[in-house]
């Protein structure tokens, strides 16, 4: 037993009432787990089976001084030699005090996931196991965290689950990036849960618990290839819950706030304890932040939308890219772009489920110079929160002064969106000198090389119609060709033709007119690096060759998966998620 530290039963204590009690913590020598006024606390606090929970205060007692009625434990003994009533010693003079015992050893996992459920979506659990040693600032940073980052309103995300104040050390995704962060003291999001002095927002505590649930009725696994934590589940399985929470918050999107201090010091510090998690002690893995070593800095507070963001990998991510407007496109072009080159995706028509399935694809192959265009829905937003670019083709065209000029005729509004979004993004794109690869979302790319092979100095368009694929590529004289004036002209010309057909794509259309108006367009060999697959076309294996699989724009989504399957394309779980997390280096 660890000289700073008394062990205790498992208990639950809860109470009603408000402390004044930040003056009385000062004057405690180890401070362990402490929840103030205004926040809901939940301690799994030491492995001989033992929570504290209180809407106000929880306390889980080492050697302390200057508090009252502690009962002194015996030399060398722990809290067992008061036969159960350890914690009925202590006083609570702010509400009642209610104390609950365990009778069995529920193992770390139900500590965890059993000790709380949020009563109201104002109550907050910060969790703290018995080996974790946390800063005189903990309380004060965590409740401007909370007013900041969950009670403002205009700096309030969804997509936030909580923070950690334990150091950011460890990156879970194999291959993934080093863990390099600048000297200053500072916030950033991370997706990885901190076991090590956790705090928990309700309303993703709530998701994530009914969840587990529905997945441990279906008697599932929370596998996820590519984390070295999925090792970690296969070797000591349901004694362990951070590989349920990290496949919860990968189906989700979720990140978490990380402190980041110099000299390796933080708010939180594990000793590390011989455990569950250590064959033997390790020690201290940081150094305790205290009143004398923080900067001025410290409760700085900065908006989500000016922070770093990263992902399992470390790899950083961008999220809340909309575009609404040419000034949005413009703004957001050179992030996306990689070696000059920009994928526009679209997403009109497309299953969300078939989305997901090509973003599992980009990420395989590194894709990340992407833009998804399509209209304002949902699902759209939920791709910018998570990183990924958008268009919101609705509003883009709306904001085009000679789109609104045009009167288009509402039975083609939905094509006409489609076709001439692509061309004014392809336009912007090459006033910054990027070239633009068009395709439609109703793919998987099986190689990032794609079609560039067959692009040469002499011609700067190409299309591939049965496919969708467009590419332009950058040149004074396509710039030129897709003057404002050529884009009018492709608006009336899509317009006075007949409904769109399955045959009808951007790239028909587009090369179309060029072509009427005396510009080359070179045609892709698209049956020397696609496969098609259908009704029509079943039972296929995958040749070597074949960089893009793709299908018709009327298959169904059964059809779809199934064949995918078969060419073991199709890589979603039962939440839509990717089953694999795939790092590259950054």
């Amino acid at each position: 037993m660890p000289s700073w530290l008394a062990r205790l039963y498992r208990l639950e204590i809860s109470g009603q009432g408000q402390a004044p009690w930040e003056s009385e913590l000062l004057s405690m020598e180890k401070r362990v787990a402490i929840v103030g006024a205004g926040l809901s606390g939940l301690l799994a606090c030491g492995r001989v089976a033992r929570i504290l929970r209180s809407p106000f205060v929880i306390l889980c007692i080492g050697q302390f001084s200057g508090v009252p009625n502690i009962p002194e434990l015996p030399p060398n003994e722990g809290p067992q030699v008061f036969n159960g009533k350890f914690v009925d010693g202590f006083e609570w003079r702010w509400g009642q005090k209610i104390v609950h015992y365990r009778t069995t050893n529920v193992g770390l996992q139900a500590q965890w996931l059993e000790a709380w459920w949020p009563t109201s979506d104002d109550e907050f659990a910060f969790v703290v196991e018995d080996d974790l040693e946390l800063s005189p600032l903990y309380y004060k940073f965590l409740r401007a965290l909370i007013l900041n980052y969950y009670y403002n309103a205009s700096n309030f995300s969804p997509f936030v689950y909580g923070a950690s104040l334990q150091r950011p050390r460890f990156v879970p995704g194999k291959h993934g990036n080093k863990m390099l962060l600048d000297s200053t003291s500072g916030l950033f999001l991370y997706q990885l849960v901190g076991t090590w002095g956790q705090l928990l927002f309700p309303k993703p505590w709530k998701e994530f618990r009914l969840w587990y649930d529905e997945h441990k009725a279906k008697e599932m696994k929370p596998f996820l290839e590519g984390m070295v934590t999925t090792g970690w589940y296969k070797k000591m399985g349901e004694r362990i819950w951070t590989p349920w929470f990290i496949k919860f918050i990968h189906s989700r999107g979720y990140f978490n706030i990380y402190t980041k201090f110099p000299d390796e010091k933080s708010l939180s510090v594990s000793h590390r304890d011989v455990g569950v998690n250590y064959g033997k002690t390790a020690g201290p893995d940081s150094q305790l932040l205290d009143v004398n070593s923080f900067d001025s800095t410290f409760m700085e507070m900065k908006p989500l939308s000016t922070l770093k963001w990263y992902d399992f990998c470390f790899r950083e991510v961008i999220p809340g890219r909309v575009v609404r407007n040419l000034n949005d496109l413009g703004s957001i072009l050179p992030s996306v772009q990689t070696k000059e080159l920009v994928v526009l995706v679209s997403l009109f028509g497309v299953p969300e489920a078939v989305t997901r399935n090509l973003l599992c694809h980009f990420e395989r192959l590194d894709i990340r110079n992407h833009i998804f265009i399509g209209p304002a829905t949902d699902f759209l937003f939920d791709l910018a929160q998570r990183g990924h670019p958008v268009i919101d083709a609705d509003q883009f065209l709306s904001n085009i002064r000679a789109y609104k000029s045009m009167g288009i005729q509402e039975s083609k509004a939905r094509f006409m969106k489609d076709v001439l979004s692509k061309a004014y993004v392809v336009k912007k794109s090459l006033e910054f000198s990027y070239n633009t690869l068009v395709v439609d979302g109703n793919m998987v790319f099986v190689s990032n090389d794609l079609i560039l092979e067959s692009i040469d100095s002499t011609d700067y368009f190409y299309a591939g119609e049965s496919l969708g694929f467009f590419f332009v590529k950058n040149s004074p004289s396509a710039h030129k060709t897709l003057s404002d004036q050529f884009l009018y002209d492709f608006a009336a010309m899509v317009d006075k033709t007949s409904l769109p057909g399955q045959s009808r794509n951007f790239a028909s259309e587009m090369t179309k007119l060029l072509e009427q108006k005396g510009v080359r367009v070179k045609r892709i060999d698209e049956k020397s690096f696609v496969m098609e697959i259908g009704n029509q076309n079943r039972n296929q294996t995958l040749e070597t060759n074949r960089k893009v699989v793709y299908w018709s724009t009327g298959l169904e989504i059964d059809s779809i998966r199934e064949q995918l399957q078969e060419l073991s394309l199709w890589v979603l779980d039962n939440d839509f998620s990717c089953t694999a997390v795939v790092c590259h280096k950054s």
